[in-house]
């Protein structure tokens, strides 16, 4: 392809008038960014915006029940719908050779989908994320404390449909303007997908290459078991000095550590 033809393959991208396969052929990686607890697709806008103009394709699912799908929150939602979801994506869409990035809570159903269509799978990253073994759920590896806390809060706010989202604070965000951002537009995450177990048949990660991105300034405390067992289990481990919900604080630099080859 010359260089005429990969730049209006390139604006074509952007524009959102390509199919992937287009932008395979011109070089362009494929995405699909998984959000995390509380959030919806809409969190990586900046993020997907900018890959996009690089001539990628990128797809941001939001899970069943979150964001401009809160109309479906049910106490049917569970660990399995939320992989389903994703799951899905990648066959409707026919995508291949994805990137599958899992942000926080995002890390769970990236895991289930790798065990599910391998096939379909470049490359596994863990953005600040939780990491599930099979038969293990999401209250099963942060504090006592903290699942009761979280139990209390869906009770009383939502007769245990629901758990209210925190101060943005909460995500590593100091800025006023981002911290309203966010709160405008964070949904009540429902319980049952922290109770049900994740499902796999195969080894964590199925044999594909798997990174784990680590937000260190501040740490996000419930990850700290998801991490140690990143460590122990000889993950590789990158450091990105900002808070958790990094593709709020800190889009470019995130963007660019997605995009690069040695991520």
């Amino acid at each position: 392809m010359d260089r005429r033809s990969f730049l209006a393959t390139t604006a074509a991208v952007a524009a959102g008038t390509v199919a992937p396969q287009a932008a395979r052929a011109a070089g362009g990686k494929t995405f699909v960014l998984v959000h995390g607890a509380w959030h919806g697709g809409w969190c990586w806008g900046k993020v997907a915006a900018t890959l996009r103009g690089r001539g990628h394709t990128v797809v941001t699912p939001t899970q069943t029940g979150l964001g401009e799908r809160s109309h479906l929150l049910s106490k049917s939602i569970s660990m399995d719908m939320f992989v389903e979801d994703i799951v899905n994506v990648l066959k409707f869409e026919d995508l291949k050779d994805v990137i599958l990035v899992g942000h926080s809570f995002g890390g769970p159903p990236i895991t289930g989908t790798a065990d599910r269509v391998p096939e379909r799978i470049k490359q596994l990253i863990y953005l600040d994320a939780a990491m599930l073994q099979g038969g293990q759920s999401v209250f099963s590896l942060i504090p006592e404390e903290l699942v009761a806390a979280r139990r209390k809060l869906a009770q009383d706010t939502s007769g245990g449909l629901s758990i209210p989202p925190p101060p943005a604070a909460t995500f590593g965000l100091s800025d006023p303007a981002q911290q309203a951002w966010l709160t405008a537009r964070l949904t009540p995450h429902p319980l049952g997908t922290y109770e049900t177990p994740l499902t796999l048949k195969n080894k964590f990660g199925n044999g594909l290459p798997i990174t784990y991105i680590s937000c260190t300034d501040p740490a996000y405390p419930p990850l700290n078991a998801s991490k140690e067992w990143a460590r122990k289990n000889n993950i590789k481990m990158v450091d990105l000095k900002t808070g958790h919900d990094a593709m709020v604080t800190v889009p470019d630099k995130l963007t660019d550590m997605l995009d690069a080859d040695s991520v």
